[in-house]
């Protein structure tokens, strides 16, 4: 839950989603709320631990589907400086949350 840096904000449905970097525990998470500038509610993960440090990452819609991109250190076997962009498709439940991601899962 602890908020680091980067965050991001999207808009799905009628959901403002406001995400960020946890810094040093690695985690993307959200909170939701109804309007723009707050209140907002923790409502959980999106992306798990990299190889890397924060992650900093985006959120976009393109032909009807969400995509995450983030950056990891993974080419760079964790040299913290040297990343390189990933990006995976993100999905919603009935309920609009954002189903955790898995980075090195073969299949989320």
């Amino acid at each position: 839950r602890r908020y680091f840096e980067g965050p991001w904000m999207h808009k799905f449905k009628e959901k403002y989603y406001l995400s960020y970097s946890t810094g040093d525990t690695h985690y993307i998470c959200y909170a939701t709320g109804d309007n723009p500038i707050g209140p907002f509610k923790y409502a959980g993960k999106i992306l798990e631990p990299v190889v890397g440090w924060t992650t900093h990452h985006s959120i976009c819609e393109f032909e009807g589907r969400w995509f995450l991109f983030y950056h990891d250190s993974s080419l760079s076997k964790g040299v913290t400086h040297l990343r390189c962009m990933k990006v995976i498709e993100i999905f919603y439940d009935e309920l609009g949350n954002i189903k955790t991601v898995y980075p090195y899962k073969e299949k989320n």
